[in-house]
């Protein structure tokens, strides 16, 4: 007997803090994915509270304005200048424009100005889960949410979201707090050039301005107001039909 316990394995202290370290590390791993999934299932009815850009604005000292507002009562012209400005294959890709995405690389390589390939899936996966920078593992995160939200949220509710989370000026969320900033009336009534204008507003929110724009931020919105024309008429906006 003495014989035999003298051949028993013993087991290295650094190996029962290793598999300690595992076992918890993969219970993180779950616990992530359970209330990741429960969220997302979440705000697939209800309207996300609050997000981290909007979190900054406040401890900034700027305020969070936003008035949601169903997509129904948003003007057709906007989801379409959204489209225009953003993501023309919004309805028909997974949430990722790998198309849209070896363009931008590619014209980024050339020098100039730098443009991304983001769709609008994952620019809502980002307002509404996830923080503004954060480089490589920001993008890791920006990637799983999207696909969350492309298998759990129709397109139209991601339409709809991102439309109301949207940064559309300094403290200002959403397309409709954004129409009455700028216009003085509601989403609801915004004119194709009013749409366009808050659309070429979107990516740099805090730098261009929603009325009276000029140089670049002025062109744009001209070209976003004759492409909202193209994408009513190929209907690019019929998943939200």
């Amino acid at each position: 007997m003495a014989a035999a316990s003298r051949h028993r394995v013993r087991r290295s202290p650094a190996g029962g803090f290793l598999r300690r370290v595992s076992r918890f590390l993969l219970k993180l791993v779950l616990a992530f994915l359970l209330v990741s999934v429960a969220i997302t299932l979440l705000y697939r009815f209800v309207p996300p509270p609050i997000t981290w850009t909007m979190i900054g604005d406040m401890v900034g000292g700027h305020g969070a304005t936003r008035h949601w507002l169903p997509l129904e009562r948003i003007d057709a012209d906007m989801p379409r200048a959204a489209i225009a400005a953003e993501d023309a294959r919004f309805c028909s890709h997974n949430g990722f424009d790998y198309q849209a995405i070896a363009a931008a690389a590619y014209r980024n390589s050339k020098g100039g100005r730098i443009r991304g390939g983001s769709t609008i899936s994952q620019q809502t996966a980002k307002n509404v889960f996830l923080f503004q920078g954060g480089g490589y593992v920001r993008k890791g995160a920006e990637a799983y949410f999207t696909l969350l939200i492309e298998a759990l949220w129709s397109k139209r509710r991601i339409m709809e979201v991102y439309l109301n989370v949207a940064e559309t000026g300094i403290g200002t969320y959403g397309v409709e707090a954004g129409a009455r900033r700028y216009f003085r009336h509601g989403a609801g009534a915004l004119s194709t050039r009013e749409a366009a204008q808050l659309a070429a507003v979107l990516p740099l929110p805090k730098k261009r301005a929603g009325i009276s724009p000029r140089g670049f931020t002025r062109r744009y919105g001209n070209s976003i107001s004759r492409r909202i024309g193209v994408v009513r008429r190929d209907g690019l906006d019929a998943c939200l039909q």
